[in-house]
């Protein structure tokens, strides 16, 4: 199992202090931990979570394209929003990624994240064709 790991680094030094991956492909399932809408230490689209999804979504199809995967792999997502009654924005940047593709998801509201700038943070879980 440990042989057929393969970790994914963005560089960010968090995730050496917090001892984490930016994404982990084991044979064909790949995980791409919680994505928010920073860029470096700068924060991208105060105030809008549409920008922020979009951004977000963006980072995940790079990260995904690393481990030799694309967004058409997508089975799961998971918005973690921090205001649900912004969800249908949410929910538009959603659909212009996987509107064909149609993956299982999930949108909780969260009291808050890392940074108060950030409004809602993406996780996804992809499988390959083996």
């Amino acid at each position: 199992y440990i042989d057929m790991r393969k970790k994914i680094s963005s560089g960010s030094p968090w995730e050496d202090q917090v001892g984490y991956s930016r994404a982990v492909r084991v044979g064909n399932m790949i995980e791409v931990a919680g994505t928010t809408a920073m860029d470096g230490d700068v924060p991208v689209g105060r105030g809008d979570v549409y920008a922020q999804t979009v951004f977000i979504f963006q980072k995940i199809e790079k990260t995904l394209q690393e481990a030799g995967a694309g967004m058409q792999d997508v089975v799961r997502t998971r918005m973690f929003i921090t205001d649900i009654s912004k969800w249908e924005e949410a929910g538009k940047a959603h659909a212009e990624f996987f509107k064909d593709i149609r993956p299982v998801a999930t949108m909780v509201e969260v009291s808050k994240l890392i940074n108060n700038d950030l409004l809602i943070e993406i996780e996804v879980s992809a499988i390959v064709d083996p």
